[in-house]
C-alpha cells in the first residue's frame, strides 16, 4: 500500500530535523571527546593581574604603547617559567595576566611590574645612608614605583643608594638597558660568586661598557669615581670597585660581564628575567589582582556540579510526573542540550568559570520552560480542540513559538551587557548564560520536536493517549478554569499591595543603605583558612590591634575568616594574616582579592549603566513586540523585582559584588519570561473577544498560564534551591538573588504587570494592532490532523 503524498510531504520537516539533530549532536560528541575544558582561575587556583598603563610625559598610554608593555611582559613571564600563563590585552591601556598555579602574587608583581630602566652610571660622589622612610610604599605599586611615576631620566645626575644604604651620586648614564642584548642567572661556586646576573651587550653596548670601566679604573683605589653603578628603576643594584687586574684606560673588553650582589638563586633569577625582558615602554599601575587557592576552586567545583546533578534529577522527576512520557522525552532532549552547551564552549575556547557554571544552572530552567510551554500547549489542544496527538504537539510547538522567542530574547540582552559591562569571572557567566540560552532554544524547537513528533505518530502511543501527559489539561488547569476572572476588574487594589511590599522591602536600602563590595569601592577582601576555628569577634580584635580599625570581619564557611579593608600592599596583608593566625593556631589564604579605587569607580559606574540599559533595552523591546501598556506594565514590574531584591540583601547586611551584578541582570533578563508569556496569551485572547472586558481577559489568560509557571518556576527553583543549600560560600548569596528574583518576578506578574497594563487600558482604551497575534507563525493558520496548513 502506497504511501499519500501528503502524508510524505508532512512528514519531510520531521526528518529534516532530525538529520540535523543528529549532526548536531555527533559534532557536539566529538568535540567533548576530542578538546579539553579551561578552567578560570577561580575553578584550578591561581593567580590574575590587571595592569593599566600609565602616561609619560613623552609616551602617551594608548593601544600601541600598552601592546609594547604586552610583549615586555610576556617575556619576563616566560622567563620565570610559569605554567600556561595567558597575556591579553583589554582595552586600549589594560593587561590582564593569569599565572596559573601561582598562589604568592607578590614576587611575581615585583617581576613583571617593574619599569626595568636599566642604566651603567659612574660614581662621582658617596654619601652617608639615608634614614629609613616608608615613602614609594603606597597603595597599588607595581614593583616598588609609585602608580605612573617616570622613570629616573638618564641623561642627568642623579642620586641613589647603593646596596649598603649609601647615597651614591651617579654621572649620566653612560650606556642603557637598549646595549644588552641577554641575560642570564648562573651559579658560580668555584669562585665563591655564587648566584649572579651576566649580561651580553650588543655591539655598541661593548665599546660603551669598555670606555666606561677603563675611565674608572684609572681613579685611585678608594675613589669614589674607581665605582661604576649599574641601575635598576632608580635603584643600584650593584655599584663594583674596579679590580687591580683591570688596567687604567683598557677596561674589560667582551660581549660580557657579570652583576654580582650577594643574590639568592630567585633574586638572580627574577633579574635575569627582568633585564632579558626589555624596558617597559612605560609604567603600569596593578588595579586588581585575584588569587584563589586550589583548595578553594576544588571545593567550588564539587559544591556546584553536586548541587547540579542533585536539582536536575529533581527536576527531571518532577517533569516526567507532570508529563509522563512527553516528559521523559523532555529529559532526553535536556540531556542533549548540556552536550551541546558544552561542547560550545569548547568549541568556542570558553574559560569555565563559577559564575559561568551558575549561567549553566540557570540555562537549563530557560531549557525546561520552552519544553513546559510546548506541552500546556498541546494539552489545550488535545483537550479543548479534540486534534490528534501528532497535530496536538505540532500546534503545541507552532504557538509556543512566540513565548519561546520572546523569552530568550530578553535573557540575551542582560547577558550581552553582562559580557560586555562586567569583567573578570562575570564575564564567563554572561557567555556560558549566552550558550546556554541559544542551546536551550535549539533543543527545545528541534530535538524535542523530533522525539514528540515521532513518538505521537506512533500508532501504540495515539490508542493509549493518557501516557503521553498531554491527553488533558490536568486537575491544577482544571480547577482553574472554574474561577470567576473578575479579579482583576479592580487592579488598584494588587497595585497598592505590591507598593507596600515595596516600600517595606526598599526601606531597608535607606535604613542600612547597600554593603558594596570590594569590587565597587576599591579595597582589598582577603579569605583565611584558619587552623582552629574562631568566631569574628575575636578576628576582629586581632585585625584591629594589627593596626587596621577600619576592617569589616567576618565568619565565611567553615572555619574560614573573610577581612574587607582599603587597598593595602603585600606587607601589610601580611600582618593581618600573622595577627589572625596567632588567634588561630595558623591561618593561610584561601583567596585574595585587590581592586584599586579607581578599577572601583568604574565597575560601579558600569553597573549603574548596566542596570540602566537592561531596563531601557527591554522596554523597548517589549514596546515593539506587545502595545505600550504591556511593556511599560512588564517594565514595572522589572523594576518592582530589582528594588525588592536590593532591599533583602540591604536588610540582610549582605555585600553586592560582581557577581550579585550578574544575578541582578539576569533576574531582570529571566523573570520577564513569565510577563511575556502572560502577555502573549493576552494578546492572542484579546484579538478574539475583543468586546470583553480587558481586565477579564488579562484574569483569564493569568488562570490559563499558572500550569505554565508552577511547572518551570518549580523546576528552576529545584536547582537554584540546591545551589543555594550546597553550592557554599562562592555561589551562595548569588543563587539567593536569583531565587528571589524568580519567586519575586513571578508573583509580580500578578501584582504589578498585569494590573498596571489593565489600569493603563482602563484609562487610555486601545483596540489590539492586528499584527499583534502570533506573528512568528502567521494569521489564522490552521492544520489538519495530517500537519498541512490551510
Amino acid at each position: 500500500m502506497s504511501t499519500p503524498a501528503s502524508t510524505t510531504a508532512s512528514r519531510r520537516p520531521l526528518l529534516v530535523r532530525a538529520i540535523l539533530s543528529l549532526a548536531v549532536l555527533a559534532g557536539a560528541v566529538a568535540a567533548v571527546v576530542t578538546q579539553s575544558p579551561t578552567l578560570g582561575l577561580d575553578l584550578r587556583g591561581g593567580t590574575q593581574i590587571v595592569l593599566e598603563t600609565q602616561s609619560t610625559s613623552t609616551i602617551e598610554a594608548d593601544a600601541e604603547s600598552t601592546d609594547r608593555a604586552l610583549e615586555v611582559l610576556r617575556r619576563r613571564i616566560d622567563a620565570l617559567g610559569v605554567a600556561e600563563p595567558t597575556v591579553v590585552r583589554s582595552g586600549e591601556r589594560r593587561i590582564v595576566v593569569e599565572l596559573p598555579g601561582l598562589q604568592d602574587p607578590a614576587e611575581a608583581v615585583a617581576v613583571i611590574g617593574r619599569t626595568a630602566q636599566l642604566s651603567f652610571h659612574a660614581v662621582t660622589a658617596v654619601g652617608p645612608p639615608e634614614a629609613p622612610t616608608d615613602e614609594g610604599e603606597g597603595e597599588g605599586e607595581a614593583g616598588g614605583e609609585e602608580a605612573g611615576e617616570e622613570p629616573q631620566p638618564t641623561d642627568e645626575e642623579i642620586t641613589v643608594t647603593d646596596e649598603s644604604g649609601a647615597t651614591l651620586t651617579l654621572a649620566p648614564a653612560a650606556l642603557t638597558g637598549e646595549a644588552v642584548s641577554g641575560a642570564d642567572a648562573v651559579l658560580d661556586t668555584q669562585s665563591g660568586l655564587g648566584w649572579h646576573v651576566t649580561l651580553d651587550f650588543r655591539s655598541e653596548g661593548q665599546s660603551a661598557w669598555r670606555e666606561l670601566t677603563a675611565e674608572a679604573a684609572c681613579q685611585p683605589f678608594g675613589e669614589p669615581g674607581r665605582r661604576v653603578a649599574v641601575v635598576l628603576d632608580g635603584e643600584a643594584v650593584t655599584s663594583p670597585e674596579m679590580g687591580s687586574d683591570i688596567a687604567c684606560g683598557a677596561g674589560i673588553t667582551g660581549s660580557t660581564t657579570r652583576i654580582t650582589g650577594n643574590f639568592t638563586q630567585e633574586e638572580a633569577l627574577e633579574l635575569a628575567a627582568v633585564i632579558e625582558g626589555g624596558a617597559l615602554p612605560l609604567p603600569v599601575e596593578v588595579i586588581e589582582q585575584r588569587t584563589v587557592g586550589p583548595s578553594l576552586g576544588a571545593a567550588a567545583i564539587d559544591a556546584s556540579v553536586r548541587s547540579i546533578l542533585l536539582g536536575v534529577a529533581i527536576t527531571a522527576v518532577f517533569i516526567v510526573v507532570a508529563y509522563r512520557l512527553m516528559g521523559l522525552l523532555a529529559i532526553v532532549a535536556l540531556a542533549c542540550y548540556a552536550l551541546i552547551t558544552y561542547a560550545a564552549l569548547l568549541g568556542l575556547g570558553a574559560t569555565i568559570t563559577l559564575p559561568g557554571l551558575a549561567g549553566f544552572v540557570l540555562s537549563v530552567g530557560m531549557a525546561v520552560d520552552a519544553n513546559v510551554l510546548v506541552y500546556e500547549r498541546a494539552r489545550e489542544e488535545r483537550a479543548v480542540r479534540g486534534r490528534s496527538l501528532r497535530t496536538s504537539v505540532i500546534e503545541g510547538f507552532r504557538k509556543a513559538l512566540p513565548a519561546i522567542a520572546d523569552s530568550n530574547v530578553t535573557t540575551l540582552i542582560s547577558a550581552g551587557l553582562l559580557f560586555f559591562l562586567a569583567s573578570g569571572p562575570v564575564r564567563g557567566f554572561g557567555v556560558t548564560l549566552t550558550i546556554g540560552v541559544l542551546a536551550s532554544f535549539f533543543s527545545a524547537l528541534v530535538i524535542t520536536r523530533v522525539l514528540a513528533e515521532a513518538v505521537a505518530s506512533m500508532r501504540a502511543v495515539e490508542d493509549r493517549p493518557r501516557i503521553t501527559g498531554i491527553a488533558h489539561l490536568g486537575r491544577l488547569r482544571d480547577r482553574l478554569s472554574a474561577m470567576d476572572p473578575g479579579f482583576m476588574d479592580r487592579p488598584l487594589k494588587w497595585l497598592a499591595v505590591s507598593f507596600a511590599v515595596l516600600v517595606v522591602t526598599g526601606a531597608g536600602v535607606v535604613a542600612r543603605g547597600l554593603e558594596l563590595g570590594v569590587e565597587f569601592t576599591g579595597g582589598r577582601s582577603i579569605q583565611y583558612e584558619t587552623a582552629e576555628r574562631v568566631d569574628a569577634d575575636t578576628a576582629r580584635e586581632a585585625v584591629v590591634a594589627a593596626g587596621f580599625p577600619s576592617a569589616v570581619v567576618q565568619e565565611a564557611g567553615e572555619g574560614d575568616v573573610s577581612v574587607r579593608v582599603v587597598p593595602i600592599d603585600d606587607a601589610e596583608q601580611e600582618r593581618i594574616r600573622s595577627a589572625i593566625a596567632e588567634v588561630a593556631g595558623d591561618a593561610t589564604v584561601v583567596s585574595d582579592e585587590l581592586i584599586g579605587p579607581s578599577l572601583g569607580d568604574e565597575l560601579r559606574r558600569n553597573a549603574l549603566i548596566a542596570l540602566g540599559v537592561a531596563l531601557a533595552a527591554q522596554l523597548a523591546y517589549l514596546a515593539i513586540r506587545f502595545h505600550w501598556t504591556f511593556s511599560s506594565g512588564a517594565v514595572a514590574a522589572l523594576a518592582t523585582n530589582v528594588v525588592v531584591v536590593l532591599g533583602v540583601f540591604a536588610w540582610l547586611g549582605k555585600p553586592l559584588d560582581g557577581v550579585f551584578l550578574a544575578a541582578l541582570l539576569t533576574i531582570i533578563g529571566y523573570s520577564v519570561n513569565d510577563s511575556v508569556v502572560v502577555f502573549d496569551r493576552v494578546r492572542e485572547t484579546w484579538r478574539a473577544r475583543r468586546e470583553e472586558p480587558f481586565g477579564r481577559l488579562a484574569a483569564t489568560a493569568i488562570l490559563q498560564t499558572i500550569p505554565r509557571t508552577v511547572n518551570t518556576g518549580a523546576s528552576t527553583l529545584f536547582v537554584l534551591v540546591a545551589l543555594l543549600i550546597f553550592g557554599g560560600d562562592s555561589l551562595g548569596d548569588f543563587a539567593l538573588a536569583l531565587v528571589l528574583g524568580i519567586v519575586v518576578g513571578t508573583l509580580s506578574t500578578v501584582t504589578v504587570a498585569v494590573p498596571l497594563t489593565a489600569w493603563l487600558q482602563q484609562r487610555f482604551p486601545s483596540r489590539p494592532k492586528p499584527d499583534e497575534v502570533e506573528p512568528f507563525a502567521g494569521r489564522n493558520a490552521e492544520r489538519r490532523d495530517d500537519g498541512a496548513v490551510v
